[in-house]
């Protein structure tokens, strides 16, 4: 039990890291914040298709990134809570790999534009930065996401532990392919 809850920890610990490392580093091409923008730190939000552990480590992240980037304060809680929506979604569509991504590119698409609008006055239309936003979460969340599931579902039991639904909905998918 205490080993379990020790690696539950030690996994949000070490995501909630990446995503900060991830985006900073997108922040150095000016991509992290504003009406266009392309966390590459998003891609995580399909880390808990693997692990429970990756909801706290994601949303610390994404509040810790907020908090380094001086974000406003209706971006650091709200745009947080947007991340946490995107990755609990995620954990609850876990069984259907197809959609699990799709959950934080709606929350943020609907969510960001008015911390966007009301926190830092932009002068974009709501249903722009919708777009933008969202364009920008399915580069992140859709595309790298699903690169970043197919690079790790090979070493997941190292890295998240042996998880039976995650085998079972593979096993499913290439019993369907063959």
């Amino acid at each position: 039990m205490k080993k379990t809850k020790t690696l539950f920890i030690a996994q949000a610990g070490i995501i909630a890291a990446l995503y900060v490392v991830l985006t900073l580093f997108a922040q150095g091409f000016n991509l992290a914040n504003g009406a266009i923008q392309c966390r590459f730190s998003e891609a995580l939000t399909i880390l808990p298709f693997f692990t429970p552990a990756a909801i706290p480590g994601v949303t610390i992240g994404c509040l810790l990134s907020n908090i380094i980037n001086s974000c406003a304060v209706p971006d650091i809680i709200f745009g947080s809570f947007a991340t946490l929506i995107g990755c609990i979604g995620t954990y609850a569509l876990r069984k259907y790999r197809i959609l699990c991504s799709v959950s934080p590119v709606i929350s943020n698409a609907l969510i960001i534009p008015f911390i966007l609008k009301y926190a830092y006055g932009s002068p974009d239309a709501i249903p722009f930065m919708m777009l933008t936003v969202g364009i920008g979460e399915v580069i992140t969340c859709m595309v790298f996401g699903e690169i970043l599931l197919n690079a790790l579902f090979p070493i997941r039991n190292q890295l998240f532990g042996d998880t039976h639904e995650v085998r079972t909905v593979f096993r499913k998918k290439e019993a369907a392919t063959n």
